[in-house]
């Protein structure tokens, strides 16, 4: 090969065409998925439009299902089994309108959407998948740790019809607020003696997965961050900064159940951080202190009259009861705004 071709030049050439064809493959995939969504919405119709036209009677609904399986995979190959058509089905019914359909979801997203179990939890995550670029994986792990239910409890009926028709909007510290947080992740066993160091060090182990849990808009700064006062040294087990709300977000952990010295100490490190961390442009900060177990009585008196943003919430390190939460959802939902 003559020194032109191996010259600088022609590397430069190389990386420009490898890049056309790596954005190319990226426009195609969505195209297809695009068009694949489009497709199963279309099917859904036609399988629906064929039932309410009085050509198959409701006890004959899933033969129809059978038999079009059968012969679609026959003619057209994999991808019509009869489960898959019964949420084409559901596809159709849940979403009417195919404006309302987003580009940005993939059949593999809205397969596992219509997973959901009532048509709040669906247009929630539907609209926050959508919002935050969730791959199918971190929808999978949000729907599995019950976050439509974690957040719904802690809004009123018409804060969970909204959430529903919307997402989850972060425009105030209590937005960013979840109780419990779940951190089955880290796969520590329920028996396992932990220490607070151990559980700081997993969670930074799986940062990626952490951040997803925490929401929407957190950038990690440190852990074990440094505070000197009047010749003491106080450590802040993690500090976030929040690019949405523009705070900082300080986290302590407590592996058992938290005291009212905790509340004291977050506290003081907001005081800390308002008078010598932030620059201009900078929010309040604000403290969220968490752990295993929590006495509310306790807490109430304990943050009674702070004027700082201050939360006190539990973490799991298992997934949440479905049923219970499904159960306290249904009690608030069916309670007058």
């Amino acid at each position: 090969m003559s020194n032109h071709l191996t010259s600088k030049s022609y590397e430069q050439l190389k990386t420009q065409i490898g890049e056309l064809l790596r954005q190319g493959r990226i426009q195609a995939g969505r195209a297809i998925n695009t068009i694949l969504v489009q497709t199963y919405w279309q099917i859904g119709r036609h399988i629906v439009e064929f039932e309410q036209k009085g050509n198959v009677k409701a006890e004959y609904g899933s033969e129809l299902l059978d038999r079009l399986s059968k012969d679609l995979t026959a003619e057209f190959g994999k991808g019509f089994s009869r489960s898959n058509l019964v949420y084409i089905r559901k596809f159709y019914l849940t979403f009417p309108k195919s404006e309302t359909l987003s580009h940005q979801l993939s059949w593999s997203h809205y397969f596992e959407i219509l997973k959901a179990d009532n048509d709040f939890e669906i247009g929630f995550y539907a609209k926050q998948c959508e919002k935050e670029g969730w791959s199918v994986r971190e929808l999978k792990r949000q729907m599995k740790s019950m976050l439509f239910h974690r957040l719904a409890l802690s809004k009123d009926k018409a804060g969970v019809l909204e959430m529903a028709q919307k997402g989850s909007d972060v425009q105030h510290a209590e937005d960013l607020i979840k109780d419990p947080y779940i951190f089955e992740f880290l796969g520590i066993p329920t028996q396992h003696h932990y220490l607070e160091g151990e559980l700081e060090q997993r969670l930074i182990q799986n940062l990626e997965l952490f951040l997803l849990e925490l929401g929407k808009g957190f950038a990690f700064v440190g852990r074990q961050y440094k505070i000197t006062l009047s010749n003491r040294h106080f450590y802040v087990d993690l500090v976030f900064y929040h690019r949405i709300l523009k705070c900082f977000v300080l986290i302590d952990l407590k592996r058992g159940e938290i005291e009212h010295t905790d509340i004291g100490q977050m506290n003081m490190y907001l005081n800390y951080f308002a008078k010598e961390e932030n620059v201009e442009g900078d929010n309040p900060p604000i403290g969220i202190v968490l752990g295993a177990y929590k006495d509310h009585i306790l807490v109430e008196y304990a943050t009674q009259n702070i004027s700082n943003k201050l939360f006190v919430s539990k973490y799991q390190l298992y997934l949440p009861d479905k049923k219970q939460l499904q159960e306290e959802l249904e009690r608030l939902l069916t309670h007058d705004v």
